[in-house]
């Protein structure tokens, strides 16, 4: 026998040995990869409720921390280190602009929420009523930072930085700001929208897997059209079911008069009218079918009818942009913050834009506006002179002495 016969004879043997060994190797990866997903999956979802349960203040602190690693795996797409190394400003700059926009947009609820505190203080005053022109002014000085900092042959990647920069900050921290801004409206206005966007992710899967056919986008190939439907029906159920129990717990629908506190304090309040439950008329042809003329519900309900639709129908959308950034720049994942996640873009993509909806929406249809002790003093402090201001405290002493409730003194 040539010596050379047996290596011949062993080569498809070793061929169809590795052909054996790679799927095992795929398989093995797709179940490490499934546990550490699972494993990730179970912590954040303890780890939300843990801060869930801690208080408004650290579920604020969450969405913060949210808002800047998704900023951070976002402008990392328009990085290219060997240009930024001979341009020292170019990534100063972009935290610079989130530093502003931090500055004026959460300096903007400070204020609202604390306003009687911060006005009485000399130091902070100067910030307190001048605010905006403050961030205007800091805002400024980065423009002009920016466009001294051009130079000739970067020029298309600096405007791209910068032009990169605004989009992160719009979309990411304007409206992850308004998610804070729920959050001070009440818990309810918080935890309800984040959970019909999961509830949609959830169903949209199933539905799509079990009954999917009809391609929906181009941009996401696996979504079907079934899927979109079956996902929007059974978010609206599961949402209406969810509200129902939310709005008993006080925890949930009061806004928050101490942050200090937390979901094992008592709290009370007197609940917003959609949380109270009314009588309606159903019309004639309903009445037959049901058998009853008047339904007697929580309005919030109908409400969160228009925020399950949305979360079904329009936020996926910021989904399928996420998908379309992705393939611009030939990535998977936005970064590989969460294990077996990918970044937190990945997972906040929806969450963010109906966060904006969801406050657009309370201020439109649901507030209850009052005239409150924060409003009357910003009036009295921004619009009246410091004589004004003496005489109409020494009035509202008189007043009060006057009813008996503090001892009279004599005005000057």
């Amino acid at each position: 026998m040539p010596k050379n016969d047996f290596p011949v004879a062993m080569k498809p043997a070793e061929e169809a040995s590795k052909e054996i060994i790679k799927p095992i190797t795929e398989r093995q990866k797709k179940i490490q990869n499934l546990i550490v997903r699972s494993i990730w999956s179970v912590a954040m979802i303890l780890g939300f409720f843990i801060l869930l349960a801690a208080g408004h203040f650290w579920v604020m602190l969450l969405t913060l921390a949210l808002q800047l690693l998704a900023y951070k795996e976002v402008i990392a797409l328009a990085h290219e280190p060997t240009r930024e190394s001979k341009l020292p400003y170019s990534k100063s700059l972009t935290w610079y602009f989130l530093a502003c926009s931090l500055y004026y947009l959460y300096g903007e609820t400070i204020i609202y929420y604390f306003e009687e505190v911060l006005l009485v203080d000399s130091v902070l005053l100067p910030f307190v009523m001048h605010h905006r022109f403050v961030s205007y002014v800091l805002y400024i000085i980065g423009f002009v930072i920016f466009v001294s900092s051009l130079e000739k042959g970067h020029y298309q990647f600096q405007f791209m930085q910068f032009a990169f920069t605004h989009v992160a900050l719009f979309l990411i921290v304007v409206q992850g700001h308004f998610v804070a801004k729920n959050i001070m409206a009440g818990m309810y206005w918080f935890f309800l929208p984040a959970s019909l966007v999961i509830i949609n992710d959830i169903f949209a899967y199933l539905c799509g897997i079990t009954f999917g056919r009809t391609p929906l986008i181009k941009i996401s190939p696996k979504k079907t059209v079934e899927g979109f439907v079956g996902a929007w029906i059974s978010t609206v159920i599961i949402g209406i079911i969810l509200s129902h129990f939310l709005i008993q717990w006080p925890y949930m629908i009061c806004p928050p008069s101490d942050l200090s506190r937390s979901a094992l304090d008592a709290f009370s309040c007197v609940p917003n009218p959609v949380f109270v439950k009314q009588s309606y008329q159903l019309p004639s042809i309903i009445a037959k079918i049901v058998r009853q003329s008047v339904l007697s519900i929580e309005p919030i309900q109908i409400h969160v009818f228009w925020m399950a639709t949305f979360a079904s129908l329009i936020a996926p959308f910021g989904g399928f942009f996420a998908s379309g950034v992705k393939r611009t720049f030939g990535i998977k994942d936005f970064a590989d913050t969460i294990p077996g996640h990918g970044g937190v873009t990945d997972r906040m993509d929806c969450q963010f834009l109906i966060g904006l909806f969801v406050y657009m929406y309370y201020t439109s249809f649901i507030v209850v506006h009052a005239i409150s002790v924060d409003s009357v003093l910003n009036t009295a402090m921004s619009t009246l002179t410091m004589e004004e201001q003496l005489h109409l405290v020494l009035s509202l002493h008189k007043y009060l002495a006057n009813q008996g409730y503090i001892q009279n003194i004599q005005c000057v």
